[in-house]
C-alpha cells in the first residue's frame, strides 16, 4: 500500500499551499534548483523503472524462444 493512499487525491488548493510551503523553506532564489534537481531525479526514476521493463521483457522473450526450440 501506498503512502499516497492515505492522503488521497490533491486538489489546486492543495497543490497551491504545499507550493507556498516549500517557496518559503527554500526561498524563491533556490526554487529554481530545487525544481531541477526534483526534474532531474524523475527523469532517472523513469529511465530506470525503463531499464528494469525492457530487462525482463528481454529475459521473457529469450525465455520463450528457448522453450520453443
Amino acid at each position: 500500500m501506498s503512502i499516497f493512499a492515505f492522503i488521497g487525491p490533491l486538489g489546486w488548493s492543495e497543490l497551491l499551499i504545499i507550493f507556498f510551503i516549500i517557496l518559503i523553506i527554500f526561498g524563491p532564489r533556490k526554487l529554481p534548483e530545487v525544481a531541477e534537481a526534483f526534474g532531474k531525479s524523475i527523469q532517472k526514476f523513469k529511465r530506470a523503472s525503463r531499464e528494469v521493463k525492457d530487462e525482463i521483457t528481454q529475459g521473457i522473450d529469450e525465455n520463450d524462444k528457448q522453450s520453443k526450440s
